[in-house]
């Protein structure tokens, strides 16, 4: 079973308009609600791909209600907390002359909420993935997945970690199977101006040398580098295509590796399907459908077999 961790899942509000002028009203040009937080993202995406995921987390009052009718289905089973108090977030997505976003901050967990989360952790078992996605609210202890990897330290369980600076840095000792700094987040975790493909290399191998077994780097419209357990580096380019949406993106890319492992044990296909999933959304208004997904892995088959480079 794959496990998706959402501490603080979300109703995103996604308003278009032509331009945003400050100080009076503004009239959208359409609106669309999507159910988020990273982890949830990752879920949704795997249910495209046709894999089955548990989302655990964090939900409160009304919204809560809401993200948890609106995701659980054949292929996502939903198995949150629900806190006392609180509701939670409602995350407001500006689409204008750019992407602007307003994220609020989200409802509470206590300790014994936040032990009861614990005790589904320490029911996951070998074989199975955990994917802790995003940052951890401020109204949340800062070692919250120290704890969630403490709990899964001596099991074989496939631990994926995206997230940013400090907080990833800190699960590195746990040896997680996975992580996906993006280009922006590698130069501050390092403090470095990163240029060069030599650079990602010299740099996820530093993050390998601290504990990861594969680094996944995304560079948006360059397309991802991943350097691999083995000590082998695989790159893809991203397909070309109008980038309407960067909101999910990572998360798609995230589900898209985790996928083509489990179908292939390949870490070069794990990698192409990731690509493919990331563009996906990036050229969608939400989240990739799986006709879309289909529709560049099957550009970058092709592209295979007539011998370009990928």
């Amino acid at each position: 079973m794959i496990y998706t961790v959402t501490l603080n899942p979300s109703v995103d509000y996604v308003v278009r308009l032509e331009s945003l002028v400050r100080g009076i009203t503004n009239r959208t040009s359409g609106e669309e609600y999507y159910y988020g937080g990273k982890g949830v993202n990752v879920s949704r995406v795997l249910a495209e791909l046709g894999l089955e995921s548990t989302v655990l987390g964090f939900t409160a009052g009304i919204t809560g209600e809401a993200i948890e009718n609106g995701i659980h289905g054949d292929s996502i089973i939903t198995d949150f907390i629900r806190l006392k108090n609180g509701l939670s977030r409602i995350n407001i997505k500006i689409n204008a002359e750019e992407e602007t976003e307003i994220n609020s901050q989200g409802p509470c967990a206590d300790e014994a909420e936040l032990n009861q989360l614990l005790g589904k952790i320490d029911k996951i078992s070998d074989g199975d993935t955990l994917v802790l996605a995003g940052n951890i609210p401020n109204t949340m202890p800062d070692d919250t997945y120290e704890m969630i990897l403490e709990r899964i330290r001596y099991k074989d369980v496939r631990a994926v970690v995206d997230a940013e600076n400090n907080l990833l840095l800190k699960a590195l000792k746990y040896k997680p199977f996975l992580i996906k700094p993006n280009l922006r987040e590698l130069s501050e975790i390092f403090g470095a101006e990163i240029k060069t493909e030599a650079d990602i290399e010299k740099y996820a191998a530093e993050l390998q040398g601290l504990g990861a077994k594969n680094v996944l780097v995304s560079l948006g419209g360059d397309g991802a580098v991943l350097l691999d357990e083995n000590g082998e580096k695989h790159k893809t380019r991203a397909p070309k295509g109008k980038a309407i949406n960067t909101v999910g993106s990572g998360d798609s890319m995230v589900a898209g590796f985790i996928a083509g492992y489990e179908r292939k044990q390949s870490y070069p296909y794990a990698l192409t399907l990731g690509s493919a999933c990331g563009s996906a959304t990036a050229f969608s208004h939400g989240l990739a459908s799986k006709e879309k997904i289909g529709e560049l892995l099957e550009k970058y088959e092709k592209e295979l077999e007539c011998g370009v480079p990928v």
